[in-house]
């Protein structure tokens, strides 16, 4: 019974020790949740700070990041191109939070409005920026190790390169290597002898080349920040015979980059002494402009002698750094406005905005000084103005015009009196006018007061109140003010970027090694190979052409004729030293087939 017992105490400690151990090795192969972890001493130990700074740094100029963030900085352009921003045009922004109240709020948060300056997109200018320095570094370095290093000597066995080729001369190895160095240094390769070889490469500016688009890249990346930290940008509305000083008060707006100073305005001024604008008449395109130019008068500096120039679109004037851009044209009607004695308020030419490709404009006249009214009251006068440069006729649809030419301008007002605003200290838009504090002048069918003028007419207030008389037209031009001071190297670098692309595309590294050697029976073999970093099929035929080339300086051997007592043997199989020489002269890699295993690596070379 004890036996029995004892027997049974034992299969049960076995049982439970095999479940041990199938418990433990099932824990381990188990994919569930554990709470802890042994210590088996045989962990991967965690990394410390320094460890997972160099991981942050490897992972940041690698290729596949940087390419990762060109892509997002790519993306993250297309909102500033879709969404009006705030540093080209704020009148636009503004009507577009008017017509989107439930998009501006959510696009004020992603400062989708400032897409140039937003934080997310400047984080993505800054580490595409470290990426490249972090890649173009080392590899620099890398380059300037290999321009100091010697071409590497010749494998042992020149058969295992993929484009290879052999023959037999009678001409000394010693005077083959020395014409393989000639012809070799004679196509610009960078050649030396070791030991029965030569070893020759070429094609270095293939990595030059990728060094100098990566560099070209930081050169555009530079250049774009500091034309948008430093730049300066301004409008000007200019009516012929005014004139423009390059000083911020002159200025209708004016934008510039954090770090710009207002006291790096070039100095300089121009007067606009003529806009000269003609138009096709007839055909498909009537109306298009010819000839779109402005003829000014400028001065370099503050006691500069006067020059003559003519800046049209495209052709701006470039003074001292600053560009003058001509940007837009249009009419200024010229009025005199007289109170009711007869006195004259004003007298000038009021510029109206066009509103379509024929230059139909409009805007707003304002009296704001020196009229009063019947009783001796001061008050302002507001008139709002339309504007034809060639007027169809009456009773021939809408007051639209149908040519941007002066060929029959009509100018139509509607009378206003009363306080204008621009009292209150708010800033006003000069070619609107606000009537809410204004009354309207009566016509003699108790409606508001309008006509439509031609030049030389007037327009009389009732009740003695003055008149407003259309003496005739004067153009304006809008100009663009401009200092960039990052364009000419952003230029040079997109110059310098394509270059370098061309180059890492379309040059080719390789190696050519070219082994002479005497043989058994006295003639000197002479094999040639060569080994490209990427396959091509140009490095077969430009070894076809360096064989053909060492040809004429070490010719083919005659073969040995045969011994009469010799009984004749079948035919060997080709082999390297063996084949034809007449046509292993001239062999390339594509008529030896060669198993990718066979051929070595580019390190491998003795």
């Amino acid at each position: 019974m004890s036996k029995s017992n004892s027997t049974e105490t034992r299969e049960r400690e076995d049982e439970r020790g095999q479940g041990s151990a199938h418990g433990a090795a099932g824990e381990q192969l188990s994919t569930a949740p554990r709470e802890e972890r042994p210590d088996t001493g045989a962990g991967v130990p965690a990394m410390s700070v320094v460890g997972w700074v160099r991981w942050f740094w490897r992972q940041l100029t690698s290729m596949r990041v940087a390419l990762i963030l060109l892509f997002l900085l790519s993306l993250g352009a297309i909102p500033g191109s879709l969404i009006p921003q705030t540093s080209v045009d704020d009148m636009k922004v503004q009507a577009f939070k008017d017509q989107h109240t439930t998009l501006t709020p959510i696009y004020e948060k992603l400062q989708l409005f400032d897409v140039y300056s937003s934080v997310w997109f400047s984080a993505i200018y800054i580490l595409l920026f470290i990426s490249l320095i972090g890649c173009i570094v080392p590899r620099t370095g890398q380059f300037v190790g290999q321009l100091r290093s010697r071409p590497p000597g010749a494998p042992k066995r020149l058969t295992r390169l993929p484009a290879y080729t052999t023959w037999r001369t009678e001409a000394e190895p010693e005077e083959v290597r020395g014409a393989a160095l000639a012809i070799l240094r004679g196509r610009r390769f960078r050649t030396h002898e070791v030991g029965d070889a030569v070893a020759a490469e070429k094609g270095y500016l293939r990595e030059a080349g990728n060094l100098i688009f990566h560099i070209a890249l930081i050169v555009m990346l530079v250049a774009f920040a500091s034309g948008q930290l430093f730049k300066s940008e301004g409008g000007k509305l200019i009516v012929e015979g005014d004139g423009f000083s390059n000083t911020l008060t002159q200025y209708d707006d004016f934008k510039s980059g954090s770090l710009y100073d207002s006291d790096s305005l070039a100095p300089f001024s121009f007067v606009l002494d003529e806009f000269v604008g003609t138009y096709e008449k007839s055909g498909p395109q009537r109306g298009t402009p010819r000839t779109f130019e402005a003829r000014v008068t400028y001065t370099e500096g503050a006691d500069g002698a006067e020059r003559k120039d003519v800046i049209k679109v495209n052709e701006p004037l470039t003074v001292d750094g600053t560009k003058v851009y001509l940007i837009a044209h249009g009419y200024a009607p010229v009025v005199t406005v007289r109170d009711g004695k007869g006195k004259v308020v004003s007298r000038s030419a009021v510029p109206l905005l066009p509103i379509d490709n024929n230059i139909t404009s409009s805007g707003a006249i304002k009296v704001m000084d020196g009229y009063k009214d019947k009783n001796g009251t001061k008050t302002q006068l507001g008139f709002k103005a339309f504007f034809v440069p060639t007027f169809a006729g009456e009773g021939k649809g809408q007051m639209f015009s149908q040519f941007p030419a002066l060929d029959f301008p009509v100018l139509a007002l509607s009378a206003y009196q009363g306080s204008l605003g621009v009292d209150s200290g708010l800033a006003q838009n000069v070619y609107q006018l606000d009537t809410s504090k204004m009354k309207e002048f009566k016509g003699e069918d108790g409606e508001l007061l309008k006509k439509m003028m031609m030049p030389g007419e007037k327009l009389d207030l009732p009740d003695g109140a003055g008149s407003i008389t259309f003496d005739g037209v004067e153009e304006w031009a809008s100009f663009q003010i401009s200092q960039q001071p990052g364009n000419g190297w952003a230029l040079g670098g997109s110059v310098a970027a394509i270059a370098g692309l061309a180059g890492s595309l379309f040059i080719q590294r390789r190696r050519v090694w070219v082994r002479a050697v005497r043989g058994a029976d006295g003639v000197t073999v002479v094999e040639m190979a060569g080994l490209g970093r990427s396959e091509s099929a140009k490095l077969p035929e430009e070894l076809g052409d360096l064989s053909a080339a060492l040809v004429t300086t070490a010719p083919v051997a005659p073969a040995a004729a045969e011994a009469p007592d010799t009984p004749e043997k079948p035919d060997a199989p080709d082999g390297p030293g063996t084949t034809d020489a007449t046509t292993d002269a001239t062999n390339e890699a594509g008529s030896r087939p060669v198993h990718p295993a066979e051929a070595p690596a580019e390190g491998a070379e003795k």
